[in-house]
């Protein structure tokens, strides 16, 4: 599909993303910094992702699930470089031990029975294989709990034929700057690293980046904010935007005062108004919470949304916009520099995260940088 002809269009700067990881290196350093790429890398396309990542240096990459993993390195192929790790963060589901060891993918181990899967595989291959060792400090999600650790510290020989590459946890709050269950993570996190004393460690997120040296660890496992989110609650943003999103119009028609719009005339005219239709909908992720709430712009102008968002479209007070700037195939940005993911979440009441997840397999993806 040409960008010329698609009903909406995805941009994706590589440079800003780059850009992004570049930054959190240089908050991190001696500590390394890696790159979440998990869900197609927030639904930005992990392939193109990884390739620009690759180039500015980064070798270590996370996803959640052994098929992201496998269809990645199936991807990029010789393009992967020898000395790059792709971690997988769920660990294998029983039956997919064969596909990590076949793809070369690090599994992060968080529970005794995938530890156990593991060593039988080691086993039969007769050598050790890599895995990273997840602890659970504190989000009860996934990880090793407090009783799982007690099991290996009594029994060591269940990590026989595993040699662990990583100690890792994950922080519940790390974007709220005060909250005390970071520090009460950390210091878990330093106990759990004392098993393995001579194993590097990763505890931060995006967010977990910006608590300070304390929390660095030797790897940080930074997502969201490569991807341009804000990593701290109600602080400014130090991460360059990443995504733009532009629908066409399909067209604009003149209604009249008290007049409704759209489904269930949840929005009325208070007088003689002008609205424009635009391609895109709730089927493209634009998600219906959005409804009568959020904002487009054009031309410079931000334009109110009206009514319901529609599965394939959205309706849009253009009063007062010139003529000339309303033609079927005009691109309305609904995120932008000055509208970006951070500030389109908040009105429609959820996270940034969220927002990147849901762009639809119907955008024209196009990519610029790098």
């Amino acid at each position: 599909m040409d960008s010329g002809t698609a009903s909406a269009v995805l941009t994706i700067d590589l440079n800003a993303l780059v850009d992004n990881w570049r930054l959190l290196c240089t908050r991190l350093q001696p500590a390394r910094c890696a790159a979440v790429v998990k869900a197609d890398a927030y639904g930005l396309g992990a392939e193109a992702v990884v390739r620009a990542l690759l180039r500015a240096g980064c070798r270590e990459f996370f996803v959640a699930l052994v098929d992201e993993g496998v269809r990645l390195v199936e991807a990029l192929g010789p393009a992967w470089p020898r000395d790059a790790r792709l971690h997988v963060l769920h660990g294998p589901f029983a039956g997919a031990e064969r596909d990590c060891l076949d793809k070369g993918l690090v599994p992060v181990l968080n529970s005794l029975d995938q530890i156990e899967r593991w060593q039988a595989l080691a086993r039969l291959v007769g050598r050790e294989l890599p895995a990273a060792i997840h602890g659970d400090t504190g989000m009860a999600r996934l990880g090793l709990a407090p009783a799982d650790l007690a099991v290996l510290d009594r029994e060591p020989a269940r990590l026989h034929g595993i040699r662990p590459t990583l100690v890792m946890s994950h922080l519940v709050s790390a974007e709220l700057l005060d909250d005390p269950l970071n520090e009460q993570q950390r210091q878990r996190f330093v106990a759990l690293r004392a098993r393995w004393p001579q194993v590097p460690g990763s505890l931060v997120n995006s967010s977990g980046i910006f608590l300070g040296p304390g929390f660095h660890a030797d790897l940080a496992r930074p997502g969201a904010a490569l991807y341009g989110v804000a990593p701290i609650a109600g602080a400014p943003n130090p991460m360059r935007a990443v995504v733009r999103l532009q629908g066409r119009m399909i067209q604009a028609r003149e209604i009249g005062a008290g007049e409704g719009v759209g489904y269930n005339h949840t929005w009325h005219a208070k007088w003689p108004s002008r609205i424009a239709t635009v391609s895109v909908g709730y089927a493209d992720g634009y998600l219906r919470s959005l409804s009568s709430g959020a904002r487009l712009r054009l031309h410079g102008r931000t334009l109110p949304l009206v009514g319901r968002v529609s599965m394939d479209t959205v309706t849009v007070d253009v009063t007062g916009v010139p003529d000339e700037h309303l033609h079927p195939g005009a691109l309305f940005d609904l995120i932008d520099e000055v509208q970006d993911i951070n500030a389109l979440a908040a009105q429609a009441g959820t996270n940034a995260y969220e927002i990147l997840t849901n762009l639809g397999p119907r955008y024209q993806r196009q990519y610029i940088g790098t």
